[in-house]
């Protein structure tokens, strides 16, 4: 029996929705309490998930979010400012997250590149420290973050890659990087919540074939290229509808995209929504048309409520997917997007295939699994 729980601390930047987001969400669901005492500090209390934090887990925050600020822009902008002096100071001196936690932690957690530094620079110089990483470095916007993320990995005391593919990628370019002691953990998925979200509403569609996508509206995530795909779709006679819930930078880029190739009306904005998942389980297909991805959650999730996915063969993708048989997996091409969703549209054969090789999907997705092996490397370490 044990006696005292280990003390856990979790650092992420905030809780917008995302992948990351979700894995820190379901470890801190699904981690066993009778083991560990777990905390997590936000640099910033914002996010449509910031209020998901489960009630047994203590959450702290350097800064109030954007959700806290003034409706006035003008006072908005000074509040803006003067968090970012806030948050500069917190990263230069570890002591400001100390005061505000006044606890002392057996392991501190990273669950992103982003926050590496946050766990890194801790004051507390007994904890161990895990880092986990998701990201594919070969991606063009990477490279600037390059020399400091190889600098920070070794200092880790253990490591965790989100799929084979980023450890393969990272280990393949940079042979000489001095890993830590590490593993391969894929991202858990709540299965039975997740199927009992995507019942709870049927959402209106347009009476032609729909295409979902879920993801933050970042030039990464290819939505350019798609709707180029879908206006030269239309222009050639196939009529579909494309429905994109997500919010982010590009939002307005995309949007001026969409006015200029006249596709306002059947490429649709629903913005960031805290269950997609009906418009998921209700469209015909699902198009993922990014430029890199780690171990992409909603590839998951699309896989369990059995939906028919064209995917960019990057990241762990082509680990979750078998091309033909259980989705559609293309290069980052607008002319692969075009060809795919020609395929979807005019061969219902296809897709009938790959929804039957869906209907044992769940089998490849054990969670208990990966929950026993992120609190196996905590007791290793807190053993050391």
């Amino acid at each position: 029996m044990m006696n005292k729980k280990i003390k856990v601390l979790f650092r992420h930047r905030s809780m917008e929705m995302g992948g990351v987001e979700k894995v820190i969400l379901s470890m801190l669901n699904y981690l066993d309490r009778d083991k560990f005492e777990m905390t997590i500090c936000l640099n910033m209390n914002q996010g449509e998930l910031r209020n998901e934090i489960p009630k047994h887990v203590r959450k702290e925050y350097l800064a109030e979010g954007k959700e806290e600020f003034s409706k006035n822009s003008i006072i908005q902008k000074l509040q803006l400012a003067k968090r970012k002096l806030k948050l500069n100071e917190a990263e230069k001196n570890p002591k400001i997250a100390d005061n505000i936690l006044q606890e002392e932690y057996d392991v501190e957690i990273a669950p992103t590149y982003a926050d590496f530094s946050s766990v890194l620079n801790s004051s507390n110089k007994k904890s161990k420290k895990i880092g986990w990483f998701h990201s594919d470095i070969t991606v063009p916007k990477f490279k600037p973050l390059i020399p400091a993320v190889l600098k920070q990995i070794p200092q880790f005391d253990y490591f965790i890659f989100g799929s084979q593919q980023t450890k393969d990628i990272l280990v393949e370019t940079y042979p000489d990087l001095k890993l830590p002691e590490n593993q391969v953990i894929l991202n858990a998925i709540p299965i039975d919540e997740l199927k009992q979200k995507a019942k709870e509403f049927t959402p209106e569609f347009p009476n032609k074939p729909v295409f979902a996508s879920v993801a933050r509206l970042h030039t990464r995530k290819g939505f350019h290229k798609l709707m180029e795909a879908h206006a030269k779709l239309l222009k050639d006679g196939f009529d579909h509808h494309i429905v994109v819930v997500g919010d982010g930078e590009e939002k307005d880029n995309l949007k001026k995209q969409a006015e200029k190739l006249g596709v306002t009306n059947s490429f649709e904005f629903l913005g960031s929504l805290m269950n997609p998942y009906p418009y998921v389980k209700n469209a015909d297909f699902y198009i993922l048309p990014s430029e890199s991805e780690g171990w992409p959650l909603i590839i998951a999730d699309t896989l369990i409520l059995q939906k028919a996915i064209i995917a960019t063969n990057v990241g762990g993708v082509s680990e979750m997917i078998d091309h033909e048989k259980t989705g559609y997996l293309i290069n980052y091409e607008e002319d692969e997007m075009y060809d795919a969703m020609k395929k979807f549209l005019t061969e219902p054969q296809l897709v009938s295939n790959i929804k039957k090789n869906l209907e044992t999907i769940e089998e490849k997705f054990d969670n208990q699994k990966i929950f026993d092996a992120v609190e196996n490397i905590i007791l290793k370490l807190t053993q050391k």
